[in-house]
């Protein structure tokens, strides 16, 4: 049987067992197809089941979530956990607060989370989590009962030598906060290393807030300086406005490009001045409102009420820092047609695999989430080492550490597309990378 066999014999056992998880059967399709150059210079790969069993999690717990609101009224959710592959390190990876999160969506993060973890370079597994619970128009006092009743539940299956979650959409420092109290009330003990983007007064690390967005920065420089080319003068669509979007646009504007947009869920702002990112963080940050608002300090500024359109907009580099699925085959067609040269994505899988394509065929410059975005869970794992240590790193120290990561990353896919016969391809070069050190630390530790 050859690497094409082999692949495709696992990809319909996977789509037959996993009906109806759209999200989940696309990452592992894209994952997948990309080694099958691996599968055929490694045939003792095949022969011990590789991809049967990184393709079905280790473990995968949902649970209900009872909880009660401000009006006395009892509120039930749904809570997922799924630890997909721990061959490198104890399982990390955030949890979602979101009314899309099923299981689908959790396992498509999850499975993601093995191959961007590896990437780091640092030893971490790959999980997700999370709920169809909308923090959203929430009170504190509702969403400290929520997750409350949430770690009640979550605690029996984390640690940090077992599973550290952090945050994701929907999950920020308020909700870390308040899931970390009650971890530490449940079992008794002050674990500093079970959860991570803590406060910085309980064990929390400097540039935590600002390792996503500036993370994907410096990854997309360096994919740019690879090809002579910079952030510089640049025109950049940035989509979204929470940390990774921010930290995005804060980045990209000190290395000398102008920002043109952000965007929520209802639609987005084109600001053709530049996007005034203290008017952004005041919304966003503070007051929790809509990005709409921007024009009541920024009343030059244009607002579309529909947050696909903002890939309509011309630009030199799109950073979709949104959600899952937030660029489709027309968009990408749009964003090529308007003469986008580099594509990096912020946020997990923002672009469709037929977007993918789009990208690819057409020669852009392309970092895949599982590469471009790896800088949060970078600093996550860099503040379980502080933990350990029970020691702080300054911001720069911190911030140094994220960079020769992201920039590490970079160079590993690119070697690995150029050894592996898909030169220039960053997409494959990052499936490969990440997927060579856990299969064999998989290979290592026998049949489990």
């Amino acid at each position: 049987m050859d690497g094409k066999e082999y692949v495709q014999k696992v990809l319909s056992t996977v789509q037959k067992r996993n009906l109806g998880e759209e999200e989940f059967l696309d990452a592992v399709k894209e994952v997948l197809t990309s080694l099958v150059p691996v599968f055929d210079r490694r045939p003792d790969f095949i022969k011990a089941g590789l991809l049967e069993r990184l393709t079905e999690p280790e473990r995968a717990i949902s649970f209900r979530v009872p909880w009660v609101d401000d009006n006395g009224e009892v509120q039930v959710n749904r809570g997922f956990r799924i630890q997909f592959n721990s061959a490198i390190g104890p399982y990390k990876g955030g949890l979602r607060f979101h009314p899309s999160v099923n299981q689908s969506i959790v396992k498509f993060l999850g499975f993601e989370q093995i191959f961007k973890n590896s990437l780091t370079g640092l030893p971490i597994g790959g999980a997700k989590g999370g709920s169809d619970f909308d923090p959203k128009g929430k009170s504190d006092n509702e969403v400290m009962r929520f997750c409350q009743a949430f770690m009640s539940e979550l605690y029996k299956y984390i640690g940090s030598n077992r599973d550290v979650p952090a945050g994701d959409i929907g999950v920020g420092g308020r909700e870390i906060g308040y899931l970390y109290g009650y971890y530490n009330k449940l079992k008794g003990v002050s674990e500093q290393g079970t959860l991570t983007g803590k406060g910085l007064t309980y064990g929390g690390s400097l540039a935590r807030t600002e390792a996503t967005g500036y993370g994907l920065v410096y990854f997309t420089e360096e994919m740019l300086k690879d090809h002579n080319l910079s952030f510089k003068d640049k025109k950049v669509v940035v989509s979204g406005s929470g940390n990774v979007a921010i930290y995005a646009i804060e980045k990209a504007t000190e290395l000398g490009a102008k920002v043109i947009t952000c965007s929520d869920s209802n639609g987005y702002i084109l600001d053709e001045n530049g996007i005034n990112l203290d008017v952004v963080k005041e919304i966003k940050e503070v007051r929790r409102g809509r990005i709409k608002e921007y024009l009541k300090s920024v009343p030059t500024a244009k607002y579309v009420p529909d947050f696909r359109e903002i890939w309509n907009v011309k630009c030199d580099i799109a950073l979709p820092c949104a959600t899952q699925g937030e660029i489709n085959e027309k968009s990408a067609k749009a964003l090529v047609e308007n003469g986008v040269i580099a594509v990096s994505e912020g946020a997990n899988m923002p672009s469709t695999l037929d977007a993918i394509n789009v990208f690819l065929s057409n020669k852009i410059l392309f970092g895949p989430s599982k590469a471009a975005n790896a800088g949060g869970v970078a600093c996550s794992a860099i503040e379980m080492s502080q933990n350990s240590i029970r020691y702080s790193w300054t911001f720069e120290e911190v911030n140094n550490k994220i960079k020769n990561i992201m920039i590490n990353i970079y160079n590993n896919s690119k070697n690995a597309a150029k050894e592996y016969g898909n030169e220039g391809n960053i997409v494959v070069g990052a499936n490969i990378a990440g997927f060579l050190k856990v299969a064999e630390a998989m290979m290592a530790q026998g049949i489990i």
